[in-house]
């Protein structure tokens, strides 16, 4: 079972995630994530602006800060201190 397969009751009639996974849901909230970093090309530069934008292509719970959050914490996406860029990691590729 792909990761998308094992997410499908989080997926809205448009394909979008509709909601996030829940705390105990760990391993959801994780493939969620990988999902979603999957949108970004590695060795490109985002403003904060463009990841939400690309974010809010995918879910429809409205929430980009938290999910940018989520994908910086896990080591999916990094930025610099001033979080002006963002990039995909090399973790992500490999």
């Amino acid at each position: 079972m792909t990761a998308l397969q094992n997410l499908k009751g989080y997926l809205d009639e448009d394909g979008k995630f509709d909601r996030f996974p829940g705390k105990k849901q760990k391993k959801k909230q994780a493939a969620m994530l990988q999902a979603l970093a999957q949108k970004f090309e590695l060795g490109k530069k985002y403003s904060e602006k463009e990841v939400n934008e690309i974010l809010n292509q995918y879910h429809s719970f409205n929430d980009p800060a938290t999910l940018r959050r989520l994908m910086f914490g896990n080591k999916l996406l990094n930025r610099t201190l001033d979080g002006r860029s963002y990039w995909l990691t090399q973790e992500l590729a490999s």
